[in-house]
């Protein structure tokens, strides 16, 4: 559900852009619908792939990455790994859609954290630091690079056992 939070936070850089491209607000509603156990894994899976096509129907960045964040959010069911990609692909998109305001991309991460449960904590604490695992979304992928990763770090340097 936070996954799903995060990338309808951003999604009306998408939908500025393409309105009548239902593909990333579907995406979310399937993520939340997952999140409360309307859907299964297996159907999720295969659909995963819907929301990231609708990236390059976009030319903005901050649109692309938006759509990106949604797609994250649908992954969540492969992998729950994807939720920080949601969140990372968000806050890259806030960044992208003010590129005056350098602290754009910190304001985005500090609303993901306000938006997290206790449940949503104890989740993500479960899973491995960035660069650890050398399988899934938290390996040496498209994640562990660039603005994408500084979030996810931020996200993760958080949620640490004080």
């Amino acid at each position: 559900m936070w996954a799903a939070d995060c990338a309808e936070h951003v999604l009306s850089l998408f939908e500025a852009e393409a309105p009548t491209d239902d593909r990333p607000r579907e995406a979310i509603a399937r993520a939340r619908a997952f999140g409360r156990g309307d859907l299964d894994a297996a159907g999720e899976i295969r659909r995963r792939f819907v929301a990231v096509r609708a990236a390059s129907a976009v030319s903005s960045p901050a649109a692309a990455a938006a759509a990106r964040a949604a797609a994250q959010a649908a992954a969540v069911p492969h992998m729950g790994a994807h939720a920080l990609g949601a969140a990372a692909y968000a806050a890259k998109a806030a960044g992208l859609a003010a590129p005056d305001h350098p602290q754009a991309v910190h304001d985005e991460v500090t609303w993901q954290l306000g938006q997290m449960t206790a449940r949503t904590r104890a989740a993500l604490r479960l899973l491995p630091p960035l660069g650890e695992d050398p399988a899934g979304p938290l390996g040496a992928g498209l994640l562990a690079s660039g603005v994408l990763a500084s979030v996810i770090r931020e996200i993760q340097a958080e949620l640490a056992p004080s």
